[in-house]
């Protein structure tokens, strides 16, 4: 009877563990040095930029003291006058966060602090937050979208509604991305003269892979069984070859990272 071997490898069969999060926290930055400035972490690469009279690297504590959170160095405004932040980034992200605080002196409320995704220059959505009154106050602001984007603006959208002493720049420090996962690309799959099956693959080099198997495409995911490992025959291509395929009728294959 001859055997049925379906191979699953898009983006939708690849069962992921949790994505690591990637921080830049600017203290290897060039202090003293205005924006433009790139800055690479765990592979990724982020372009900083900014409209107005823009931003510079500076030490987090250059007001004479420092933001809760805040520490070594930080993105800090050129000028009082508003400016946003521009970041774009090497590789799509499903999540970005940022510490920002801004400039106000015992304010009842706090600024409204947006951030604005896009991928490819396309808007993919846009969140907004306020921290709790006080001098210089902290928060985060974040954003998160399954769908992948490449760049962000951070603005300032508004004053506190309850006015006071304030004045419409913001500094940051500790920006966080989770890089979205590459799909899988499936380059080769056969059936080979002994009837092994075997497939090849590209994706991130470095990553390490489990194929998984199964006679019933509809089963949930924990109820797959781990076929074998996946190797990495040159940089980013993979390879898998089940040598067991000859004794089942039909199988699925899925692959998945730690």
């Amino acid at each position: 009877m001859k055997n049925n071997c379906i191979v699953l490898l898009t983006v939708l069969s690849v069962i992921r563990g949790e994505a690591q999060s990637v921080l830049f926290d600017f203290d290897n930055a060039p202090r003293y040095t205005p924006l433009p400035v790139s800055l690479t972490v765990g592979g990724i690469t982020a372009q900083f930029s900014a409209t107005g009279a823009g931003y510079s690297v500076q030490a987090a504590n250059v007001l004479g003291f420092t933001p809760v959170g805040f520490s070594g160095n930080c993105i800090y405004p050129s000028s009082i006058n508003a400016a946003d932040l521009n970041v774009s980034f090497s590789t799509p992200l499903t999540n970005f966060s940022i510490l920002y605080s801004p400039e106000e002196y015992a304010c009842d409320s706090s600024a409204t602090m947006r951030v604005t995704a896009f991928l490819n220059g396309v808007s993919v959505g846009t969140a907004t937050t306020n921290a709790q009154a006080g001098t210089w106050p902290t928060e985060t602001l974040a954003f998160g979208s399954a769908q992948g984007f490449d760049s962000v603006v951070v603005h300032y959208d508004r004053g506190p509604v309850t006015g006071g002493d304030w004045g419409p720049v913001f500094m940051v420090d500790n920006m966080a991305v989770t890089p979205a996962p590459l799909p899988i690309i499936l380059r080769q799959a056969t059936r080979l003269g002994n009837g092994a099956f075997q497939c090849t693959f590209t994706n991130t080099p470095g990553t390490i892979f489990t194929m998984l198997g199964s006679t019933n495409l509809a089963l949930p995911f924990t109820n797959w069984y781990a076929v074998g490992s996946v190797t990495e025959i040159s940089s980013g291509l993979y390879q898998f070859t089940d040598q067991e395929a000859t004794n089942r009728p039909r199988c699925f294959y899925r692959v998945r990272t730690p």
